[in-house]
């Protein structure tokens, strides 16, 4: 409450609807844009060439600060209570500057504030909504391992029932955030005879004995968004830290597995964003025999074709957006968008290198393509 995005979503707070709506869409973009321009843009190239974000516990309280962390979550526990268009936006703005980090902040803010938004009870929310809000504290989400993805029946972590506990052992991989995570949304095998109904999602928190973090991965894309194994030995759990019913985390997951699709999806939109704002001033500037390259056809054909995508690809996440806001969630669509966006953004990024040229030795578009794969594969099988 009192948050920047808070205040400014208030501003347009009109029953007139679509044209305030359009206002507070647009000052939403601009005021993450800037942000975005101050606070993130001068670091981005040496957060992909270090693997690593020094400021990113400064950022991220910047970022609750604005607003940004809880764009889903109730205005009673700190969040500004806007709606999933919103919140692609905010990714799309951040991905445009730096892919890894927009993807840290897709995993905190849908990933785990927002399950926890949808699933946890009100003491939970009490307890651990405020802080991920702020970015005092950040969160993650742990469902695949080293053997399962989206197969989450194939998952090996263990959850036993002891007293008014549960004792954890396995290992999770592929986890964003998971160095940096102060609490984390982890599923385990509660009934490992029971497959899909024998599921459980549990709030862990940094510092449980028998949790500990694997060294951190050195990625090909997505650099600067910390990645790493989590392993679970004897970890005692407290009861009251299940996340929804026992048995039933699958529910739990697969509904979150729609909505971490959807906002993901933005990711591609702001790296196909990034690709035209490097390469169509390039176009006008490089000369050859004569003329600017801008001038000849192949070119434009390409400029086209870039734009083209990056259009469609918008304006189809944006109408599955306003669906959800709207409480039309569709499992189908949610995995189109982020199919169609991510392959779109390679096709984009492939069509930049091949307008740029040369420039790629000395200029921050050489990282667009090693990212724009990430989607693609990680979110959702491409193949």
């Amino acid at each position: 409450r009192g948050s920047v995005i808070y205040e400014l979503s208030r501003q347009y707070d009109q029953p007139s609807g679509t044209f305030h709506r359009s206002l507070l869409l647009h000052q939403l973009r601009h005021t993450v844009k800037r942000f975005c321009q101050e606070k993130l843009a001068p670091y981005a190239d040496e957060i992909d060439k270090a693997n690593e974000f020094p400021r990113m516990r400064e950022f991220w309280k910047e970022a609750g600060e604005l607003g940004l962390l809880g764009i889903t979550a109730p205005v009673e526990y700190g969040g500004t209570g806007l709606g999933y268009l919103d919140h692609v936006i905010v990714m799309e703005e951040i991905s445009r500057v730096s892919g890894a980090i927009a993807l840290s902040y897709g995993a905190h803010s849908n990933l785990c504030v927002n399950q926890m938004v949808r699933h946890g009870n009100q003491k939970q929310k009490e307890k651990y909504l405020p802080k991920l809000v702020t970015g005092e504290h950040v969160g993650a989400l742990a469902m695949s391992e080293s053997n399962s993805g989206s197969d989450v029946v194939s998952m090996k972590l263990t959850a036993r029932k002891e007293g008014d506990h549960y004792v954890l052992n396995g290992n999770k991989f592929w986890i964003t955030n998971g160095p940096d995570a102060d609490v984390l949304i982890v599923y385990g095998k509660t009934n490992p005879e029971a497959a899909a109904r024998g599921i459980t999602a549990f709030i862990i928190e940094k510092g449980m004995p028998g949790f500990s973090t694997a060294q951190k991965l050195d990625k090909f894309g997505m650099r600067g968004s910390n990645t790493c194994e989590i392993i679970f030995e004897d970890c005692k759990v407290p009861e009251q830290n299940m996340l929804g019913p026992v048995n039933k985390g699958v529910y739990v997951l697969m509904s979150g597995l729609d909505l971490e699709r959807l906002v993901l999806s933005a990711g591609p939109i702001g790296i196909m964003q990034a690709v035209l704002d490097h390469a169509i001033p390039y176009l006008h500037i490089r000369e050859a025999f004569g003329q600017k390259i801008g001038h000849f056809q192949l070119m434009q054909g390409k400029m086209a074709d870039m734009y083209t995508r990056l259009s469609s690809s918008r304006q189809y996440l944006y109408n599955v957006a306003r669906a959800c806001d709207k409480g039309h969630f569709s499992s189908m669509d949610c995995a189109g968008v982020i199919l169609y966006c991510a392959e779109n953004a390679t096709q984009v990024a492939l069509d930049g290198i091949q307008c740029l040229g040369e420039c790629l030795v000395v200029c921050t578009a050489e990282l667009v393509m090693p990212t724009s794969h990430i989607p693609s594969i990680a979110a959702v099988v491409s193949a």
